[in-house]
């Protein structure tokens, strides 16, 4: 077999076409295959200390606060873990600053539930301490929502602010029925 031998003046070039053709297939070929996978969910566990059945300590389960509007955007209740319900009734022929003291003893509650869980002590640091979980109603006016973050997150008194709960997070939204 005799292989044929280039004079050493010409220069030898690559066919880059074909390559660069192969090239782009793969490409297409892995981008029209890649399937995005939905994140599995959040694996931050906090797992109580070890120390027998005896040590129940708070394993930080969310506090769960559900607000509900009516029609007409007002909130109508106010709910903590599904048990201690703060009714927003308002009674009839109600003047705005009536509605607005029965909104502070109300969100007042909130913050005396939060106070109690608590004991009034801060967290030692943003990622200890209860975490809140706000549920509300689509059509509900936003001031509402505000009110109960103030709610929960602290207090002050006089200059002094006293942190309660660091960690808030809000549910999925709710359809409007």
């Amino acid at each position: 077999m005799k292989f044929s031998t280039k004079r050493s003046g010409e220069k030898a070039e690559l066919q880059l076409t074909s390559m660069i053709d192969v090239i782009f297939l793969l490409l297409i070929f892995f981008v029209m295959t890649f399937k995005i996978v939905a994140q599995e969910g959040d694996f931050n566990i906090r797992m109580p200390l070890g120390g027998g059945a005896g040590s129940a300590e708070n394993t930080n389960v969310p506090i769960k606060v559900r607000l509900r509007a009516n029609s007409a955007g007002d909130l109508s209740d106010l709910i903590v873990n599904d048990n201690l319900t703060f009714m927003v009734q308002p009674a009839a022929g109600e003047d705005i600053e009536a509605k607005l003291e029965r909104e502070k003893q109300i969100f007042g509650g909130l913050r005396g539930f939060i106070l109690q869980l608590t004991n009034g002590v801060a967290p030692p640091s943003p990622d200890e301490g209860p975490e809140v979980e706000i549920d509300l109603d689509y059509g509900l006016r936003y001031g509402y929502v505000i009110q109960a973050v103030t709610a929960v997150t602290g207090q002050r008194q006089g200059d002094e602010v006293t942190r309660l709960v660091e960690r808030i997070k809000f549910a999925p939204p709710r359809k409007p029925q």
